[in-house]
């Protein structure tokens, strides 16, 4: 890495490819700490629907930017990448080496690219954002997408329609400053990031091996509590919490709609079509170092050549 650029290693992917575990392993030996990019682990109160890691899997390792925001706030990329910066920059301070490491892209690459999106009246974003939430639910995300393809046909060519999150939030960044989230992105690469990146993304060659790890995450969020947790939730009545996947997919049980079952089922294939977004996404980076996890072994030997990458010139 460059003597003049702060370096920076992110460890990107789909859900429940593994970019936990090599994190924490990557930051044992590259003197570490491990700095969340996942939309909604930044809440408080949902730690199972969001699989945020526990202290356990976190193994001593300093992690950052989770479970900090209550699910009464706003958040947006904007807060996040001032956020993500301050939190990289005080990690270097001491010495060490800043992980990024997440399967959301936009706040990845709002990092990465350097993309500063100014100061935002938080009011303002919290009244837009209700208001989106409200017209999502009563519209529905193909209403909403076609919304964002009048402004910004760029980004939502790249979005799937219901990816509402995503959708949402570049809709209320329109809002907020009049220029649409692509036109960000592309005033940004004009200027120099401060940071020397080393991107990793997890894949599998086999999907079918992909899939059957995202169905036991699920089936252990379950065995974790994700049936208190999502009943704890849906009482706040928070539209915050009920994006993440479970909270939504467990409502229609809870309203006595259908079975445990027929809902978990459906939290599962969400999850895989999530999956396949987020592969989507990471497919475009062209300066990304794939690892096809199952080309592996063992674990050791992929925390070995993700090592060797981050440390190559």
């Amino acid at each position: 890495m460059t003597a003049q650029r702060q370096p920076l290693a992110v460890v990107a992917g789909p859900t429940a490819s593994g970019k936990t575990a090599l994190a924490v392993a990557l930051a044992k030996v590259l003197n570490g700490e491990v700095v969340s990019a996942d939309s909604m682990q930044v809440y408080k109160d949902i730690p199972v629907a969001t699989a945020a890691p526990s202290f356990d899997e976190r193994d001593g390792i300093p992690h950052h930017l989770i479970g900090h925001v209550s699910l009464s706030e706003s958040y947006s990329v904007a807060r996040y990448a001032e956020e993500a910066r301050r939190v990289i920059d005080e990690i270097a301070q001491r010495g060490r080496l800043p992980i990024l490491c997440g399967g959301t892209g936009l706040y990845i690459a709002a990092v990465t690219d350097n993309i500063r999106y100014g100061e935002q009246d938080e009011e303002k974003v919290k009244a837009i954002r209700a208001r989106l939430q409200e017209e999502a639910a009563l519209k529905g995300d193909q209403a909403m997408w076609d919304t964002l393809h009048t402004f910004d046909p760029t980004l939502a060519d790249k979005l799937h329609i219901h990816d509402r999150g995503r959708v949402l939030r570049a809709i209320e960044m329109y809002e907020l400053t009049g220029v649409p989230m692509s036109e960000w992105h592309q005033r940004q690469k004009a200027e120099p990031s401060p940071y020397d990146v080393k991107m990793l993304v997890l894949d599998f060659k086999d999907r079918a091996r992909l899939y059957d790890r995202i169905d036991r995450r699920v089936d252990g969020m379950l065995k974790n509590g994700l049936l208190e947790e999502t009943a704890a939730v849906l009482r706040l009545e928070s539209p915050t919490a009920e994006q993440a996947i479970g909270c939504k997919e467990l409502r229609p049980y809870f309203d006595a709609e259908c079975s445990l079952h027929e809902a978990l089922e459906v939290m599962k294939r969400r999850s895989r079509q999530y999956a396949k977004r987020q592969m989507s996404w990471f497919r475009r980076l062209t300066t990304a170092h794939v690892l096809y996890v199952d080309d592996y072994a063992d674990f050791d030997l992929l925390v070995e050549a993700a090592s060797a990458f981050i440390q190559t010139d």
